[in-house]
């Protein structure tokens, strides 16, 4: 989102770790939100939450959850 309000292409790494081995994970994504696990084998479950902009009454997406 932040990318989108100032009109530039954006990209970040999540460094993170499965909650059941405690593997490190590390996933890619870019302002399009395709996103890339670094780590061969690992299949983390990812979710995009959609939020319909029009509809949202709160300042923040954040407080939306």
């Amino acid at each position: 989102m932040q990318g989108q309000l100032r009109g530039e292409d954006l990209s970040f790494t999540i460094e993170s770790s499965c909650a059941h081995c405690g593997q490190p994970i590390h996933i890619e994504m870019d302002a399009e939100l395709n996103y890339r696990i670094v780590e061969e084998g690992a299949e983390p479950l990812v979710h995009v939450p959609m939020v319909d902009f029009d509809k949202l009454d709160d300042p923040s997406i954040i407080d939306a959850f």
